[in-house]
């Protein structure tokens, strides 16, 4: 079982099976399609994407000036950048499967323009939000982070500017995930 549990990819591989034989054994009452693929993929990388950031803020950022000089390299130079692969990868690939389920299902140019009835206007609400979080993933986070965790060259000077304007997108996006995820749920629109 620990062979099985260690390997991450195999893991992986074994609950996309279990999850494609859920959809087969339930697909008379619950019909898998494009949209549906596409809502669960949407949970997936969205929870993969606030679940990182939550870790982010909640845990890795106040833990850090706890951490004793010696050891910060290695959550530096190992942990975070796979957190910020898997964090800004994650961000994409919500956005972008949400749009195509909003796209698949027709609301998606009301939905964005806020010119639908109803909860369109509340999706297209939590639409805009994700794109903003997902902007400031993409456009201040990351390049930020490149610089503070030595990805890419940068001076002790470079380094000190990005760290409060990384600190402060990663805060913007956990205040916005809060009414994003009012606007997501409620909507329910499928």
């Amino acid at each position: 079982m620990a062979k099985l549990f260690g390997n991450l990819h195999l893991v992986l591989a074994i609950g996309l099976v279990l999850a494609i034989a859920v959809m087969m054994a339930f697909a008379p009452s619950a019909p898998v399609d494009v949209n549906s693929v596409f809502r669960w993929l949407h949970l997936f990388f969205g929870v993969l994407w606030i679940g990182l950031l939550y870790y982010l803020n909640f845990v890795q950022v106040p833990t850090m000036p706890k951490v004793p000089a010696e050891l910060k390299k290695g959550v530096t130079g190992y942990i975070a950048p796979n957190v910020f692969f898997f964090f800004r990868w994650a961000a994409l690939f919500t956005v972008l499967t949400g749009l195509t389920i909003a796209f698949v299902d027709g609301y998606g140019h009301q939905a964005l323009t806020f010119t639908g009835e109803g909860n369109v206007n509340l999706i297209g609400l939590g639409m805009w939000i994700a794109i903003v979080m997902f902007l400031n993933v993409w456009l201040i986070i990351w390049p930020a982070q490149k610089k503070i965790l030595g990805i890419i060259e940068a001076t002790d000077e470079e380094k000190a500017k990005a760290t409060p304007r990384a600190l402060i997108a990663s805060r913007t996006n956990l205040l916005l995930s809060l009414p994003m995820f009012y606007c997501m749920v409620s909507a329910n629109l499928g």
